[in-house]
């Protein structure tokens, strides 16, 4: 799922429920805070079938992963089947009245599932094994 997209669909969930055409197949994302409102995440499935987990760190102390052209690389990607990955972006998904994922509580689409954690939000693909960790501290691609 693009980013652009995500933060499009977190407007119009804010705003009220969003409606699919007849033929759209994707899942409205899940968006969450972490408690600590440093971390933003969307977690669904897009219309190619495949699930995706989507993080943005707003507040960080480590070096980004990437040179960008433009915007930077405080957020990471992960598709089902395929291996996280840092992305560069200019939008942003944190917007006004999302909720709090409380500290041990999940959210998932198909394989793909987000923990948030006291240590960050860990996003993993149970199919692969792959994950990305973020927090404020640190990140972690595996």
């Amino acid at each position: 799922m693009k980013i652009g997209k995500l933060a499009q669909m977190a407007a119009a969930t804010v705003a009220g429920a969003i409606t699919l055409p007849a033929s759209a197949h994707a899942d409205t994302p899940q968006l969450f805070l972490s408690p600590s409102g440093d971390i933003v995440c969307g977690v669904g499935t897009g219309n190619d079938g495949k699930s995706s987990a989507t993080c943005e760190v707003r507040d960080f102390t480590w070096t980004l992963p990437q040179q960008c052209n433009m915007g930077s690389s405080n957020e990471f990607n992960l598709t089902q089947g395929n291996a996280p990955e840092p992305r560069c972006h200019t939008d942003t998904n944190f917007v006004p009245g999302l909720p709090t994922l409380p500290y041990g509580q999940t959210r998932s689409a198909g394989p793909i599932t987000c923990d948030s954690e006291t240590s960050g939000v860990t996003c993993t693909d149970s199919g692969t094994g792959h994950f990305f960790q973020v927090s404020r501290e640190s990140y972690q691609l595996g």
